[in-house]
């Protein structure tokens, strides 16, 4: 199996690296990552500037290309460009440093990364670890491996897309691997105004909890409880059930 690893913590980033060992227990791994850290940039693409393209050789050997731009960015320039001639079986999109749940999959270039690969028909998997100062990838890319390796296994996972998000409890000890929708709460709403050294005001996000209680089987609730979750997602954004009854609104333009 020929395997394409990205992420969006950028191309040294330790979650990347760990994930490249592990991953190399089930086939050839390519590395096709942002030169520079990327978090929070969503499905974002490169079209009014150049996009640059660098490889990066260690021990005498070509060992990734780092691209001047979104974790979109690189999935797309490496099916399309890079690795047509070549093709890869898998798309992996980690590991990121801090979950990716809940809404936060929408604003995530990690699994916009994951999107692009299933835009091209290619399985792609996006992997998360909770954020920790000592956080342990390697332990998370062990976890990673194996529920990568049965997903690819499946007849119905080809072409798919799937989030896997993996709490700090399940690095520790072993946990069971839930498979959960995402939560759909709202958190994270609120701003503190500062004002910087000059005079001049700014606003620095803060994080927040969801006032209300997540449902408890959603990949938020799940990793509270220290479980691993894997959710399948899809990109397709339409209301498939409000199509008929709006044909009958009669719209005028």
């Amino acid at each position: 199996m020929r395997i394409l690893l990205t992420n969006d913590d950028g191309v040294f980033a330790p979650g990347l690296a760990a994930l490249e060992q592990q991953l190399r227990h089930l086939g050839e791994v390519v590395i096709v990552a942002p030169a520079t850290e990327q978090s929070g940039v969503g499905h974002s693409i490169t079209y009014l500037t150049p996009l640059v393209c660098k490889a990066i050789h260690r021990e005498g050997r070509h060992w990734a290309w780092a691209v001047d731009g979104s974790p979109a960015d690189c999935v797309k320039l490496a099916v399309a460009e890079l690795l047509k001639d070549n093709p890869v079986d898998l798309v992996v999109s980690g590991i990121n440093s801090g979950l990716n749940a809940g809404i936060n999959v929408l604003y995530s270039g990690t699994v916009a990364a994951a999107i692009e690969g299933a835009f091209f028909g290619i399985t792609s998997v996006a992997v998360s670890l909770e954020h920790d100062d000592d956080a342990d990838f390697q332990s998370a890319a062990v976890i990673a491996r194996n529920v990568i390796g049965g997903i690819v296994k499946q007849p119905r996972s080809q072409g798919g897309l799937f989030n896997l998000n993996v709490p700090t409890a399940a690095t520790e000890t072993p946990r069971d691997v839930k498979i959960v929708p995402m939560g759909l709460e709202q958190y994270g709403r609120t701003y503190e105004k500062r004002t910087d050294p000059g005079g001049r005001g700014y606003y620095w996000a803060l994080w927040s909890e969801s006032e209300s209680q997540p449902p408890e089987m959603t990949d938020v609730s799940q990793l509270r409880d220290g479980n691993v979750t894997l959710t399948p997602l899809h990109f397709d954004l339409t209301r498939s059930e409000m199509l008929d009854p709006m044909r009958d609104w009669n719209l005028k333009g």
